[in-house]
């Protein structure tokens, strides 16, 4: 556990004051002085055991002496026996309160780090009651009265929470944290710190397990190049498992002593981790990454200049350029004079979830959830409650795509080893915007084989594009989580081949745990080849294109201007609803509408020609309205490519 500073420098204030005025104790007893300074060679030598041993000796001989007590407390606090030193407190201020006018703040304050709430207000709250303290003492008292008060309360009204242990593929008696997850919640990347037998310094790799049946396999370890001789942990992967970055400490081509690292996944491979650097590193702390679900901005905790405290949150989104930009404070809202920590931007890209012990809450350092409002600006972080959050640390939390499952490392009893990583249900006001997936894998439609494609999911009422990424070069998979609610368009393409368009709803959508599976065949750019554009959207009864359109009205821009030799032919179909005229007609002025709009951004018109079709060619029932939907359709045809 971590200890507060001034608990660390409370003996040695007192042993400043009793040093500087030789000769005066508490006691009169020249025995239990000399075992008291002995003890204070103990524990200067840092010999703990001994010290204490030896202070026990001396209170033996007199009960009363204050020094010998103190001392023996901050020993306790060292030793996390925290109990011990309340106790020791407890009887230099029943002994004598104006001895050492800070220990009932002491006092206090180690009752926090117990959850001792009342008790800890009641400390408090006496140590405000004397006179001659320092201001900025009695402020941080009442600061400490605020917490009491919350954990009291809290604890009074506690959320729902039941964790589960991962189990023995992925905990071990090492100690296991910072877990990370793809989109689909199936495979979990892990930070393991392996002791060695003998003892000594542990060695943090990355580890990696599948979900196969409800149980976690057994984690294996990554290995080369991510894994090294140095320690590696605190990582991030992006929902589809090909990107991660995590932290580096105290390496040749390091900027800090911690500094962000990248890797990116080659088929089944992860290429050498490369220095992220200038603007994201400097020549301070950086660690604990999150990237968002669109890759395009990563968050980190960061102790560099220009923040609010001793660790702050911070963000660095990519440029157009495809550089990363320089980074921004995420503000009052989140960052306070403390220390905040673990950042997790959850795939629905609007939500983090954070430690911090600069809010308030229960003592140390607890969990929080902010979420981003209308504008993009961070909202007051939320206390994930009691016994979520305890008096103790509580952090390396994140929470799945699906946003009702939550993971985090804890040490407590009846774990594999010193920390094991668990799973409860988030409850419902805590949870994130429902997000789910879309998998599938692209392929060439001629020969089947997988390719390397760029693929964009775009929010159709934005024309936004949420997700830019390529699909794997070995199988050709790709995977995205999305928030639902939404309507999209995807877009894939690939140089030498017709892009490929789809659309699809994901609003009140209620079962997430069937995503979408996409097979995309792309089509070769020669003559004879037809592509349907499904993106392409006129108002009912009309020609007049709608703006949901733009996005697939400029890929077939794009696609004319990097093939230069390309004509073609775009078609224009309706339903058999209405007559054959009025449907002729209608698709003939569809098709012009789109060849106007590519003529106008400057495709010349000898390399295009458009024709209305009507009902005459349907590729579905006109019998349902799903039918229907697909046989309202705008295509194109490739008539030349020389």
């Amino acid at each position: 556990m971590t200890k507060n500073i001034f608990l660390l420098l409370t003996f040695n204030l007192v042993l400043l004051t009793c040093l500087a005025q030789p000769g005066k104790y508490s006691t009169d007893s020249k025995r239990a002085i000399n075992l008291y300074e002995t003890a204070l060679d103990y524990y200067n030598g840092r010999a703990d055991e001994q010290a204490k041993n030896t202070l026990l000796k001396a209170l033996d001989v007199d009960d009363k002496f204050l020094e010998a007590r103190i001392m023996l407390a901050d020993i306790y606090v060292e030793l996390d026996e925290y109990e011990q030193a309340v106790a020791q407190y407890r009887k230099v201020v029943s002994i004598n309160p104006d001895f050492f006018p800070n220990a009932y703040y002491i006092l206090g304050n180690i009752q926090l780090q117990i959850g001792k709430y009342d008790d800890a207000k009641t400390s408090l709250e006496n140590f405000l009651q004397l006179k001659n303290t320092k201001p900025e003492t009695r402020e941080k008292a009442k600061r400490a009265i605020l917490t009491a008060e919350f954990g009291s309360e809290a604890i009074k009204k506690p959320v729902p929470f039941d964790p589960k242990n991962l189990g023995a593929g992925v905990n071990t008696a090492d100690a296991e944290y910072f877990p990370a997850l793809t989109a689909d919640e199936q495979t979990i990347v892990i930070t393991r710190n392996s002791r060695p037998a003998g003892g000594g310094h542990g060695q943090e790799d990355f580890y990696e397990s599948r979900l196969a049946d409800g149980e976690w396999t057994t984690a294996r370890n990554l290995g080369a190049p991510l894994n090294t001789p140095d320690n590696e942990g605190a990582q991030t992967i992006s929902p589809d498992g090909q990107l991660m970055f995590f932290t580096g400490c105290n390496r040749q081509d390091g900027l800090g002593g911690c500094d962000i690292y990248f890797s990116r996944k080659v088929g089944n491979a992860w290429t050498e981790p490369q220095n992220i650097r200038n603007p994201i590193n400097s020549s301070k702390w950086e660690s604990q990454p999150s990237l968002s679900p669109d890759k395009r901005t990563v968050y980190f905790a960061s102790s560099r200049s220009g923040g609010k405290g001793d660790k702050d949150i911070w963000s660095s989104t990519l440029t157009e350029q495809g550089v990363w930009g320089v980074p921004v404070n995420l503000g009052d809202a989140i960052n306070t004079p403390g220390q905040e920590e673990s950042p997790f931007i959850h795939p629905d890209n609007q939500t983090l979830y954070f430690s911090s012990d600069g809010h308030l809450g229960m003592g140390r350092k607890d969990i929080y959830y902010s979420r981003k409002d209308a504008l993009g600006n961070w909202q007051k972080p939320v206390n994930l409650g009691y016994p979520i959050n305890t008096w103790n640390n509580d952090d390396s939390f994140i929470v799945g795509a699906s946003g009702k499952t939550a993971y985090f490392a804890s040490d407590r009893k009846g774990g594999f080893g010193s920390l094991d990583l668990y799973s409860f249900e988030l409850y419902e006001a805590a949870r994130p915007t429902m997000v789910t997936y879309v998998k599938g894998n692209v392929f060439a439609s001629d020969t089947k084989k997988p390719l390397v494609a760029k693929f964009e999911l775009i929010d159709l009422e934005t024309n936004v594009v949420v997700v830019e990424s390529s699909s794997n070069s070995e199988k050709g998979e790709f995977l995205v989580s999305l928030p639902v609610n939404k309507n999209y368009a995807l877009n894939v393409s690939k140089e030498g081949y017709l892009f490929y368009s789809e659309n699809f709803s994901l609003k009140d959508i209620k079962d997430i745990t069937k995503p979408y599976q996409l097979n995309v065949g792309l089509q070769p750019v020669k003559t004879g080849e037809k592509v349907i554009l499904k993106n392409i959207f006129f108002e009912t009864n009309s020609f007049q294109l709608k703006e949901e359109s733009t996005a697939e009205l400029q890929k077939l821009l794009g696609l004319m201007q990097k093939n230069k030799n390309l004509k073609i032919e775009i078609g224009g179909h309706t339903d058999n609803v209405g007559d054959d005229k009025s449907n002729q007609l209608l698709s003939e002025n569809r098709a012009k509408s789109v060849y106007e709009y590519l003529t106008t951004n400057g495709i010349v018109a000898e390399r295009l020609s458009y024709k209305g079709f009507g009902e005459t060619t349907p590729i579905a029932t006109n019998d349902t309205e799903e039918g229907r939907a697909q046989n309202r359709r705008t295509e194109f045809t490739v008539i030349g490519n020389n």
